[in-house]
């Protein structure tokens, strides 16, 4: 088989940036005395779950989240075979994998064989969890204790939290290594609810001196004063989407898209292009096209309203953005520029995500975690055997 590229974009994804980002963030926590875990869910935020864990793992992060039980026994299987080839089996299994979905009725056993840690949400999951046998509560990593402190999401109410913490036979058979809570307004500092949030979880993890506490997330991590607590959860910063929206970006970079002009049509004009003729080009004009569309996660939202660029040129989207093609406007870029072959990036140091996720009217998480299967990813930098 020809081992010429048969992917019509290439993804990059620079996993040194990756660990800087978290080297970046952790060094944040260490001043306060704590640390940063990774949260991976969502296949790495779409990232590829292997190579982004074992990159943080050769970096030093040593406490993992995700969202969902399956992508639990993946990333174990992941931190396994990353361990150094001499470490002892219990070592291998070391890093604590919380699974924020917690403990679902029937689950308890892969929860065990797997060596899992569930973050339990409700009366329910606590009262499942202290039923279970001693000897498959051994075989799990301790869990964590959601407290729902203004999400409205999981986690339990705060009448349910101060129920838990004042049944002492509850606590004592959970011993909970951490509580978590999750910030809603984070990426708003001046928002009122950053500092009842913050009152809130220090009342209650105040009350369980023997459990971490994990409040920060990306943008919590920028909030300064008291919101470090002892463990860092970031997330989409990791991955170099800005935790500090109105401000420069902190973080490193981690993804570039790029795609190859297709065919470069010449419009005699005034014509439209692309579907519904949303857009008319004048006489002269120059149209190129490249195969990404809204099937490969290029959001149909940045019709007529995102932009690529060609070299030293931002070029703007025309027409409607379709299944496989997007159109650009290149008649600003000299024709030997613009020509078939050529890359136009469509995410990259002129175009970052934060601003392709503001043309697509969302957010740098949804842009990085609908990047499509597509594309031909190529993973750069990182501990050997990352990308593998």
């Amino acid at each position: 088989m020809s081992s010429a590229c048969t992917a019509c974009a290439v993804l990059t994804i620079d996993l040194d940036a990756l660990a800087a980002n978290w080297r970046l963030l952790n060094a944040r926590m260490a001043e306060a005395g704590g640390e940063c875990a990774g949260v991976v869910k969502g296949d790495g935020y779409g990232l590829g779950l292997a190579p982004v864990a074992r990159t943080l793992f050769a970096a030093g992060c040593s406490t993992f989240f995700v969202a969902q039980i399956e992508e639990g026994v993946r990333l174990r299987r992941v931190l396994a075979e990353a361990a150094p080839a001499d470490a002892a089996p219990a070592d291998a299994a070391a890093p604590p994998v919380y699974v924020l979905c917690g403990l679902l009725p029937g689950t308890a056993e892969v929860f065990a064989e797997h060596g899992l840690a569930p973050v339990l949400s409700t009366p329910e999951q606590i009262t499942g969890y202290r039923s279970l046998p001693a000897d498959m509560r051994a075989r799990m990593p301790r869990p964590a204790v959601h407290f729902d402190t203004g999400m409205r999401r999981l986690g339990l109410t705060v009448a349910e939290a101060e129920a838990f913490l004042d049944d002492g036979d509850a606590v004592a058979d959970v011993d909970p290594a951490v509580v978590v809570t999750h910030l809603a307004c984070a990426d708003t500092p001046g928002h009122a609810l950053n500092a009842e949030q913050n009152a809130l979880f220090r009342r209650l993890r105040d009350r369980l001196p023997g459990a971490r506490g994990s409040y920060a997330n990306s943008s919590g991590l920028f909030l300064g004063g008291d919101s470090f607590f002892d463990l860092g959860r970031p997330g989409v910063a990791l991955y170099g989407v800005n935790p500090t929206p109105g401000r420069r970006n902190p973080m490193r970079p981690v993804v570039r898209l790029s795609a190859p002009i297709l065919q470069v049509r010449k419009i005699d004009g005034p014509e439209s292009v692309g579907y519904g003729a949303s857009h008319v080009m004048g006489a002269g004009s120059r149209v190129a096209t490249v195969g990404v569309g809204y099937a490969d996660g290029y959001p149909r939202a940045l019709s007529n309203r995102g932009h690529g660029a060609l070299g030293a040129w931002r070029v703007p989207v025309v027409g409607r953005v379709s299944m496989d093609l997007t159109l650009f406007d290149v008649s600003a870029v000299p024709e030997h520029e613009a020509r078939p072959g050529a890359m136009i990036d469509l995410i990259g140091p002129l175009i970052p995500v934060d601003e392709v996720a503001a043309d697509a009217g969302t957010i740098g998480y949804e842009i990085l975690t609908q990047l499509g299967a597509r594309y031909r990813r190529v993973f750069t930098g990182g501990p050997e055997g990352a990308a593998a």
